[in-house]
């Protein structure tokens, strides 16, 4: 008989592209994924995938299955979690989406305050919304907006990220100091230039956006050193020489405490909303506006130390 864990592994590998990405979103190995896949194609009977060097190709007798099977498996995901959520002799159990360092700077100090189960993932905004719509995560953090017709999510705005150069604060001043506070622009990006940066690969969207907003132009340079999150970032710069663009509410703490220097918030603000994003069907209102209430209240704060530090 066939497994209904064998479909779930081939939904993995179609959507994944490798047997590699799959085992990670399903906490497998990849040769138990393996043995899945072999499994699911000996019982129907037909090569499901092209094997490459690179990636797993659907045939067009695994697209068929793919589209057949997708509903089914979305369904079963959805049960999965209902299930265990309206359980009476349970904790309710709430799954989140986020970025790793807005949960660890907002989220991560209430955790012990709160009075129901908390599952939380990260990922790219793309993944988490689409994890939301189908029904894996009940609410996410998000700078993005999915207009798709057939979406069931819903947007909140709450609050804006503003993005500001930061320096550790070793780092020299005084020259670019004078250069912002005489609108000298042209010779500021050149002096600019000439400094240590630091950036991740997740934030680069943030490094190119404030440098056009400032400068009318792309940045014709790389940073020095390219970090795995802004987290990273923040800790190599502490009491330190160098220099990072980053959301203001994630280093607002260092800056209190005279670890960073807040350098500058550009000629105007360059900002992103940020929203709740929740299902329309949504489960447990009251333990996520308990979510809420932290955010709103944490992110509020970050704001005014902002606005009383430039």
């Amino acid at each position: 008989m066939v497994s209904l864990e064998w479909y779930r592994t081939f939904k993995e590998i179609y959507e994944n592209g490798t047997l590699t990405k799959a085992s990670v979103a399903l906490y497998s190995s990849q040769p138990g994924v393996s043995v899945h896949l072999n499994a699911l194609e000996a019982y129907v009977g037909k090569k499901l995938f092209e094997r490459t060097s690179r990636k797993m190709i659907p045939t067009e007798e695994g697209k068929a299955l793919y589209n057949f099977i997708l509903s089914s498996i979305k369904q079963l995901e959805k049960a999965e979690q209902h299930f265990k959520k309206t359980s009476k002799d349970m904790v309710p159990s709430i799954s989140i989406g986020m970025c790793t360092e807005t949960f660890q700077t907002i989220l991560e100090p209430e955790i012990s305050n709160l009075n129901f189960n908390l599952v939380a993932r990260f990922g790219t905004n793309q993944d988490l919304i689409k994890d939301l719509n189908n029904g894996i995560l009940d609410l996410i953090i998000t700078p993005k907006v999915d207009n798709s017709t057939n979406s069931l999510v819903e947007y909140e705005a709450f609050t804006e990220e503003n993005i500001v150069l930061i320096a550790g604060n070793q780092s020299d001043l005084e020259e670019i100091n004078k250069l912002i506070k005489n609108k000298d622009f042209s010779l500021l990006e050149k002096t600019l230039k000439n400094k240590t940066w630091y950036s991740a690969s997740n934030e680069m969207e943030h490094f190119n956006r404030f440098w056009y907003e400032n400068f009318n132009k792309r940045p014709d340079f790389k940073p020095n050193y390219i970090l795995p999150n802004i987290g990273s970032i923040i800790r190599c710069v502490e009491n330190n020489k160098g220099f990072a663009i980053v959301p203001d509410f994630l280093v607002s703490n260092s800056i209190e405490l005279n670890k960073i220097n807040l350098v500058w918030k550009g000629k105007k603000d360059v900002s992103n909303t940020l929203y709740f994003a929740t299902r329309s069907d949504l489960l447990f209102k009251k333990e996520i506006d308990i979510i809420k209430e932290v955010f709103q209240r944490k992110m509020n704060i970050k704001t005014l130390h902002n606005k009383e530090l430039s």
